[in-house]
């Protein structure tokens, strides 16, 4: 069956866009019996010392029955830049026939014709990159109803000043030395907290445990990040730390998301028991973490040269959307709680204190979600491709800024915004509870 000639420049966009994703690195694959037009392999910013490795073996091209045999002309590896991207997609909508490969807005690295001759096939060749810039390297099957197979390892770098390889793309080459900042950061803020949870033992609660938990999860999570994206700049793979990333990410995700529903339903503070709704919403959002987690694994160890790597990423989205809006409810909750109890319990000075420290944890919390899932893929997009590791220091910052500030307003205090009962201002916070509805 015929695809319409929008389904390709579509499907290119899309994957184009959500490949801001892909770390690169060194890749071995096998492609067995696929007939998709395009393959999108790495996406790579290249400075003027930039390579691309490709070696293709075990080689072999499948016709229907009713199909012309294939011209090898028509099957091969090129480069695609941001900038000539929408000049190519141009040329495909004015003419469906057209063979991307053809196209002089690519660079072409090699076609099928260049390979050994039966029953090798293979082929194996190192290319300079020139032109600094961000390029994706792609994969081209213009031969209709023609499936390929083949073994592919591709290594793409660029040269030190010293001729060492740095596999790590220019945007990102920084981000080993981004992380372990961070890691830094956190070591001392995990002391400080311990520091403070020691100097008031009396008023310390499980959830000050689980909250310094979490730090410990983030720092370790960093400094698996920063050994990950060390080994694979030095060498190409991350030598397993990806392994310990992935399972201290998974830990972190989930403790972070817990620890936002528990505060947000006051437990451990207001109340030593979650009610049944609140349970639900924690049974909803830990195994929803799982299914992230394990899309992010996929996204992070494949690539967008796997059939369903679009679909994965918009599971990972998907489940991150209903995750932010599930740990919005519990606090929702609590401040529609607090706000019918102040009317009955003769406590208008804690209770006005607990709604003011609600209301305010629910801004900081959409903040960080609005910042992290929007604006940070906003940088992602816009940025120049050397300046890459901007969004993630963005993101970093903000995750850093708002565990400063939810650990600060709920920080274990002898006197803190929950017992305050100051009866001299007793009156003017029962006028500031009729007058204020705290509406969100």
């Amino acid at each position: 069956m015929t695809k319409p000639p929008l389904f390709l420049p579509l499907s290119l966009l899309l994957i184009l866009s959500l490949s801001s994703l892909i770390t690169a690195e060194i890749k071995a694959l096998s492609i067995t019996n696929d007939g998709r037009s395009m393959i999108l392999f790495e996406k790579f910013g290249f400075t003027h010392t930039g390579h691309v490795t490709i070696s293709v073996s075990s080689v072999s091209v499948t016709s229907s029955i009713n199909a012309p045999n294939p011209i090898p002309s028509r099957l091969g590896f090129f480069l695609l830049s941001e900038e000539s991207l929408l000049q190519v997609l141009l040329e495909i909508q004015q003419n469906p026939n057209f063979c991307v490969l053809e196209s002089h807005y690519t660079l072409h690295l090699f076609t099928f014709r260049d390979l050994s001759p039966p029953p090798l096939s293979s082929f194996n060749q190192s290319y300079p990159v020139t032109a600094p810039n961000e390029y994706s390297l792609f994969f081209a099957n213009c031969a209709p109803e023609t499936r390929v197979s083949m073994n592919v390892r591709t290594e793409v770098y660029n040269l030190e000043f010293d001729g060492s390889k740095d596999f790590l793309s220019a945007g990102l080459t920084q981000l080993p030395s981004l992380y372990f900042v961070y890691f830094i950061a956190y070591l001392a803020f995990l002391g400080f907290w311990i520091y403070i949870c020691f100097t008031n033992r009396g008023s310390v609660h499980r959830i000050h445990l689980l909250m310094g938990g979490l730090l410990l999860m983030k720092a370790l999570n960093l400094i698996c990040a920063a050994e990950d994206k060390h080994y694979v700049k030095v060498t190409g793979t991350p030598h397993g730390w990806d392994v310990l990333f992935y399972i201290f990410q998974f830990i972190r995700v989930v403790l972070l998301f817990t620890v936002i529903v528990l505060i947000g339903t006051g437990w451990s503070f207001l109340k030593p028991f979650l009610q049944e709704k609140e349970k639900k919403v924690l049974m909803i959002v830990v195994p929803l973490q799982v299914l992230a987690n394990v899309a992010s694994v996929v996204i992070g160890e494949t690539g967008p040269f796997i059939k369903d790597w679009v679909t994965w990423n918009q599971v990972f989205l998907l489940v991150d959307i209903i995750c932010c809006c599930a740990i919005i409810f519990p606090i929702v909750w609590s401040i529609r709680s607090l706000r019918e109890t102040s009317k009955t319990d003769g406590k208008a000075a804690r209770n006005l204190a607990k709604l003011q420290l609600f209301r305010q944890f629910y801004i900081v919390v959409i903040g960080y979600l609005y910042f992290t899932r929007i604006v940070v893929f906003a940088l992602k997009t816009i940025a120049a491709y050397k300046y890459q590791w901007v969004s993630n220091a963005a993101e970093e910052t903000a995750s850093l800024l708002f565990y400063a500030v939810m650990f600060y307003m709920f920080r274990p205090v002898e006197k803190n915004e929950y017992f305050v009962l100051d009866e001299e201002e007793e009156e003017a916070a029962e006028m500031a509870l009729k007058d204020e509805e705290f509406e969100l």
